[in-house]
């Protein structure tokens, strides 16, 4: 392939949908494709899906891809997480996969050993028919080659026995553990036809997205944070140190040298999705909502949203915690209603960057990753709540570029993650905050934060 384009393939199994992108050495998109499936949720707290609809959408998103003339030099996978599949020798599930925004395990569901434990009890034909049990992006590495492995980040231990047999979960059925971006094997004929590529081409062990996504955005500095978008939202921020705050996230960063702090949310985009279709009915386009809440003010004239649709992760970590407005009056109108949940998302972050700031991990730029939107308006919003420059990545599907850079680097076609980084994460434009707007969230700020301890108080939530 003397005249080729040299490329990596970076896929990405989201909350709701699963993307492919053909990146460039050299940051050039060549391709981007995706293709949604379902969540089956109940009223127990139930949300699990059909890894069977991911590998569909996987291939249907692949396919949508203009590969000619392009050599795949490699190919990653990254998930959502933390998200359980159970699987039978060849990576093809035994039943549905418990996704991370499954209730059912409890308190302590925000990991995967807690999943694990409420399989064994609730489902222990499903965990005996199971030769592996496997987080997502894990699962997906064991379908694309099928080998059975446990990426870790160089900060993570594999489960001990003892914890495990504790679970009610053999050890065996946990494999053997490598690092977090290294070469996995070759794909397999049969995910080879599935997707249309090259039998053989080297697969590179993924992560999670909200790892991915640090890289994807293009952090590499201590301040650079990511907001990492998608159907529950984060906050990751570099630091050049560990920073220590209660409730949130201080780990090693996917890049040498830098920790990331921070902490993930429940439900920042899917805020958007319930107040579109469930409220409003589907009767207006996101386009024609995003315009209407352009014509309200900053503070949504007294309108506050709580997005806690969901319960919520960080930094309150309240399984019964409720969303809510507050401030409700005749003059607020549609555009309000949108406003509103939009700067919500935006102090869910700030609630989170406020603290670690004091403890010493500012915040100096936020890379905005996650779905497109329209405009700029949202990402205004959370530069001016935030008081830091907004910038805009090239794909805003941050995950999947950090999938396509980790097979870069892994197959060792850029010299080092950060170089992978440094050319491949591209930024479309910066959005500077206003500062007399940054005042005004101040007091909208100090609202929202009133509104869970009160809502606890009057036994709304718990």
């Amino acid at each position: 392939m003397a005249d080729s384009v040299r490329a990596v393939l970076g896929l990405d199994v989201g909350t709701t949908e699963a993307k492919a992108v053909c990146l460039g050495l050299d940051g050039r998109v060549l391709g981007l494709g995706r293709a949604g499936y379902g969540l089956d949720t109940g009223p127990d707290g139930r949300a699990e899906q059909d890894p069977g609809d991911w590998w569909s959408a996987l291939s249907a998103a692949v396919r949508q891809l203009d590969l000619a003339g392009v050599e795949v030099l490699a190919i990653c996978g990254v998930t959502q997480g933390p998200t359980l599949v159970a699987t039978d020798d060849a990576g093809l599930a035994v039943r549905p996969a418990i996704t991370w925004q499954d209730r059912r395990p409890g308190d302590t569901g925000f990991a995967l050993l807690p999943r694990m434990a409420w399989l064994a009890r609730e489902d222990s034909a499903a965990v005996m028919r199971a030769v592996w049990l496997l987080p997502a992006w894990d699962a997906l590495g064991l379908w694309l080659t099928g080998v059975a492995s446990s990426s870790l980040q160089a900060h993570e231990a594999a489960p001990e026995a003892a914890a495990l047999g504790a679970a009610g979960i053999m050890a065996s059925q946990v494999p053997p553990s490598r690092p977090v971006g290294s070469p996995l094997g070759g794909l397999r004929a049969m995910a080879a036809a599935a997707l249309g590529l090259r039998a053989g081409t080297p697969v590179i062990s993924g992560v999670n997205d909200g790892a991915a996504s640090m890289l994807g955005a293009g952090l590499l500095d201590p301040g650079d944070a990511v907001d990492t978008g998608g159907t529950s939202g984060g906050l990751a921020i570099y630091a050049d140190r560990a920073v220590q705050v209660p409730g949130l996230y201080c780990a090693p960063a996917p890049l040498p040298g830098r920790w990331a702090v921070g902490g993930a949310m429940a439900a920042l985009g899917a805020s958007v999705d319930w107040l579109r279709s469930s409220i409003l009915g589907d009767r207006w386009t996101l386009e024609e909502l995003f315009e209407a809440a352009s014509s309200v003010p900053a503070g949504a004239e007294g309108l506050v949203f709580l997005p806690y649709l969901a319960g919520e992760r960080a930094p309150v970590f309240d399984e019964g915690a409720r969303g809510a407005f507050a401030g409700l009056t005749l003059g607020h109108g549609r555009g309000h209603l949108v406003r509103a949940v939009l700067e919500g998302a935006a102090y869910a972050m700030r609630h989170v960057a406020e603290p670690l700031a004091a403890a010493g991990a500012p915040m100096t730029s936020l890379r905005l990753a996650g779905r497109p939107t329209p405009g700029d308006l949202w990402g205004r919003i959370k530069a001016d709540v935030l008081g830091v420059p907004a910038i805009v990545p090239v794909v805003g599907e941050t995950a999947v570029v950090g999938a396509a850079i980790l097979a870069a680097a892994g197959a060792g076609a850029v010299p080092s993650l950060a170089a992978g980084v440094a050319s491949m994460a591209g930024a479309a434009r910066r959005l500077e905050p206003d500062p007399a707007t940054h005042e005004c969230y101040d007091a909208g700020f100090a609202r929202y934060r009133a509104l869970h301890p009160a809502l606890r108080s009057a036994g709304i939530g718990g």
